[in-house]
């Protein structure tokens, strides 16, 4: 029997707090960068933006407080996103501790020593892709290879631009692929996969990005002269954790699980070691904590605002728009691709442009059968490669703060090699799916998704024609 629903509503104008976080972000952004204010677009806090937002979806429909109010909290409380918010704590805390023991100079310096010198330009891209991946930070990763390879390249006489270009891309490519980072997170929460699933599939787009990189590198990274690398010393145990992470969350480990034993082997090797002690342990668990406040915020925010929005009209209205240019499966990925960039490029944050995005994704991919773990993949990859190009994002403006202007973003610019080929074999990933094998065993339970779909659907629907 024909199970028929009501007509769903829709509005474009539901879609106005969601243009108006945006305008306030990108607007204050452009504005700071004029007055010559470094990180301009970090100025503003993202999170006063989208509670900006969600005050004006408040206000735009009619309707009490209180229906509106349990709207929003049932988005906010969606148990993907409460998922999604104990694993970017838990994540935080791993980085924190494991820093604190000095585990990232660790992994830098282990890199480095096994680098050969007149391969250091492709040696930062490789060194730097490991640290992104073992700490799912590209910022960190940033922060802690750069002024090494600053050093590195004035001794050796090497293309400067070309050298940092290399970290960058390397420290994107770790962020697009580890199992703690926020992208990660947000992709596989938002599309309902786990995280080595979509990591297969990430890995084998990544993967000739990298190796053509790193081959570029090669012929046009050679230093002038071979600088011995002096001073590397390092302590292997404090490498453990980041290893431990990573193979445990490959083997599918549940991710609570894979954190906290990160966390709590990270503290044992530094009381061990006298690095830390029972107080300072505590501390860093809780500063790791509120690391991740803004993206926890935000994540809390934008999962209410969704859901107003959602209730309002406005994802069926843009799900309407979009399907219109959608013709089967590989014009549906290339939709999702073209969400996520155009949500990046104009918040400049590519886990909140995932988190914005990630619900139309999830309904796109529903709608034309679009395997969920290739949908994650398609959301990390094209927020990470516009994310390591912007010249106003978080991670060029931290180069050039590193260099003391040495560099501007705009400079590095032409050098971005891996983040161009990244996204020339996911535009071919697409047509020639070379990386779908890694789920063609595994076929999606489309049934019981669409199931589940309607099931949600039809509670939210009991819910509003009750209030």
């Amino acid at each position: 029997m024909e199970n028929k629903q009501p007509q769903q509503k829709t509005s474009a104008l539901a879609l106005l707090p969601f243009l108006i976080f945006i305008a306030i972000y990108l607007g204050a952004g452009i504005f700071m960068t004029v007055q010559g204010q470094e990180m301009a677009f970090y100025q503003f806090p993202s999170v006063v933006a989208i509670f900006i937002a969600v005050l004006v979806a408040f206000c735009l429909k009619k309707g009490s407080i209180n229906e509106k109010f349990a709207v929003f909290a049932r988005g906010a409380g969606n148990e993907n996103i409460i998922t999604m918010l104990v694993i970017f704590v838990l994540a935080g805390a791993f980085s924190a501790v494991a820093g604190a023991t000095g585990g990232v100079d660790a992994v830098v310096n282990l890199g480095l020593s096994l680098v050969p010198a007149q391969f250091i330009t492709a040696g930062v891209f490789v060194i730097s892709a490991f640290l992104g991946v073992a700490t799912g930070t590209s910022m960190g990763t940033i922060g802690a290879i750069v002024p090494i390879a600053l050093g590195v390249a004035d001794k050796a006489g090497l293309n400067l631009p070309l050298v940092i270009a290399a970290c960058v891309g390397g420290a994107m490519f770790g962020d697009n692929l580890s199992m703690i980072s926020d992208t990660t997170i947000s992709a596989t929460r938002t599309q309902g996969c786990e995280l080595r699933d979509k990591f297969k599939v990430n890995f084998m787009i990544a993967l000739p990005a990298a190796v053509l990189t790193i081959i570029l590198l090669l012929v046009f990274g050679a230093p002038v002269e071979a600088v011995p690398l002096e001073n590397l010393t390092f302590d292997i145990v404090k490498v453990i954790p980041y290893l431990l992470v990573l193979v445990l969350a490959l083997c599918g480990m549940n991710v609570f699980l894979v954190l906290t034993i990160g966390i709590f082997s990270a503290g044992i090797i530094g009381l061990g070691a006298g690095d830390l002690t029972i107080f300072t342990f505590a501390q860093n668990i809780w500063d790791g904590f509120k690391n991740m406040n803004e993206v926890f915020f935000l994540s809390f925010f934008i999962g209410g605002l969704a859901a107003l929005t959602a209730h309002y009209g406005g994802i069926n209205w843009l799900i309407g728009k979009v399907r219109k240019l959608i013709r089967g499966p590989k014009s549906a990925q290339l939709g999702m691709a073209g969400l996520v960039s155009v949500a990046d490029l104009a918040v400049a944050n590519n886990t909140v442009a995932i988190i914005i995005t990630g619900p139309i994704a999830k309904d796109i991919s529903r709608e034309y059968k679009v395997d969920p773990r290739r949908s994650a993949s398609i959301l990390d990859i094209f927020s990470c490669v516009f994310q390591g190009i912007v010249p106003y994002g978080a991670q060029l403006l931290l180069v050039g703060s590193l260099t003391a202007g040495a560099l501007s973003p705009v400079d590095v610019l032409p050098f971005l090699w891996y983040q161009q080929l990244l996204a020339v074999f996911a535009i071919l990933s697409i047509f020639l799916p070379f990386a779908d094998w890694t789920y063609k065993k595994d076929p999606w339970n489309w049934e019981y998704d669409v199931a589940q779909s309607g099931v949600e659907a039809k509670k939210l629907i009991e819910q509003e024609t009750a209030e």
